[in-house]
């Protein structure tokens, strides 16, 4: 069953949906404000050895990328979120990777063969995500990505490869939000 279950669940993945707000074909679902839910407060090492807790980046809007060193999608998105963390850092996105790798040197050989330009978490075999993330939230394929908005709720998930040109399109107005501790801050 498992050899007719793994491509089907990988071509759902890479299945456009559309997006309730455009319309428009989409490869992210968003959340709407009255329905988000606080995201996990992920924490742990990551892959350059530093201490990493995704509430550290309260304030901005995170893109949460789950990802594998032998994930052939994944090393197809790592060069667009690493230019996505470049251009929007200073509006305040943060990118954040999470390396599902069973050992940490296969991540840390992606990260450098890639030149990845965000930090990434180490998470063996998802396991913390596993424990942590709201059922909703967890995806059977890789890559997938959540957006978090400047509150720490989960605003969006993205079940497929991103470009850098989506990372703006989903960034750009959780930026913009108002209210609690998600009020326009200045950059950095």
């Amino acid at each position: 069953m498992l050899p007719v279950l793994a491509p089907l669940l990988a071509l759902a993945a890479c299945t456009p949906r559309q997006d309730p707000e455009t319309s428009a074909p989409s490869l992210v679902t968003r959340v709407p404000v009255a329905d988000r839910q606080a995201a996990p407060d992920l924490a742990g090492t990551a892959l350059d050895g530093d201490r990493i807790r995704l509430s550290a980046y309260r304030g901005k809007v995170v893109v949460l990328n789950v990802w594998a060193s032998w994930c052939g999608p994944c090393r197809a998105e790592a060069p667009e979120l690493s230019r996505a963390q470049r251009h929007l850092a200073a509006e305040g996105v943060q990118v954040l990777g999470v390396d599902t790798d069973a050992d940490r040197s296969q991540g840390r050989a992606f990260a450098s063969d890639h030149q990845l330009a965000y930090p990434s978490l180490h998470d063996p075999g998802s396991r913390q995500l596993v424990r942590r993330m709201p059922r909703q939230y967890l995806a059977r394929a890789l890559p997938y990505t959540l957006f978090i908005d400047r509150d720490g709720r989960i605003a969006a998930q993205g079940l497929s490869t991103l470009t850098e040109a989506d990372v703006r399109t989903f960034t750009r107005p959780l930026l913009h939000e108002k209210g609690g501790t998600g009020a326009r801050r200045g950059k950095g």
